[in-house]
């Protein structure tokens, strides 16, 4: 998405930069696992057409797309004008996953709570879906994947505080202020998420950002899940 096409964001596990190319390679390699295919219902693409896939996300208007880099040191110096995506800064951390949010409806219905749509609107099919994926093992169940959705859904609702809980502390604060505005401000209320329903992890994950079970896909054996808001005493990650 040409949004967020210069937009890094870092928190203190994780640092998010835009879909290059320079990530194909890895990314491919990852789609490669079979596991990693059937968790994030992707198909086997050649290394060209993983290249192709990321010049049309690049542009593409209804996907939102950040690499997952993990800091390896909390003493990443980011100069107060901020980061770039090509800073040779980021070069040297690892890539450990992504963050996908897919938009379904205009703009204008996305920033609109569901409550305001109407009985003969449209709006009510309008709704963005969240994807995130932990690829390499070590950096699963070590919070990297919770800080990477909280700054995610910041940003894209431009309404931080509503992800990171009531018992928000100073380092939490720091998190909103690292958080750029907003390009979208879709309602936290049109989130969704649709996660296979033994995969009790991802279930556990977006519960505690505030998502609850809304309906039982069968055919799909998935689960739909929608912010509800009230995430309560989240821990920090």
């Amino acid at each position: 998405m040409k949004v967020n096409a210069n937009t890094v964001i870092v928190g203190r596990k994780v640092v998010l930069v835009p879909y290059g190319p320079e990530h194909v390679p890895k990314y491919h390699q990852w789609m490669l696992n079979d596991e990693l295919r059937e968790l994030t219902a992707s198909e086997q693409l050649s290394l060209e057409e993983e290249y192709e896939m990321q010049r049309k996300w690049q542009i593409d208007e209804d996907k939102l797309t950040f690499i997952i880099l993990a800091k390896e040191s909390s003493e990443l110096l980011v100069p107060p004008e901020g980061l770039l995506p090509d800073s040779p800064l980021l070069s040297k951390l690892p890539m450990v996953g992504d963050v996908n949010i897919f938009l379904y409806g205009s703009r204008l219905s996305l920033e609109i709570p569901p409550a305001c749509d109407t009985e003969d609107s449209e709006d009510g099919h309008s709704y963005a879906e969240v994807e995130i994926m932990i690829a390499e093992n070590s950096y699963r169940r070590g919070g990297f994947a919770t800080e990477a959705l909280q700054l995610m859904l910041g940003y894209a609702t431009g309404q931080p505080q509503s992800f990171f809980g009531h018992n928000t502390v100073n380092e939490d604060t720091k998190l909103f202020a690292a958080i750029p505005p907003s390009p979208l401000c879709i309602s936290p209320f049109r989130l969704v998420s649709r996660i296979g329903s033994s995969n009790e992890p991802s279930v556990n994950l977006f519960r505690k950002l505030g998502f609850q079970v809304t309906k039982r896909i069968e055919v799909f054996d998935e689960l739909e899940m929608r912010y509800l808001g009230d995430p309560g005493t989240l821990a920090t990650p």
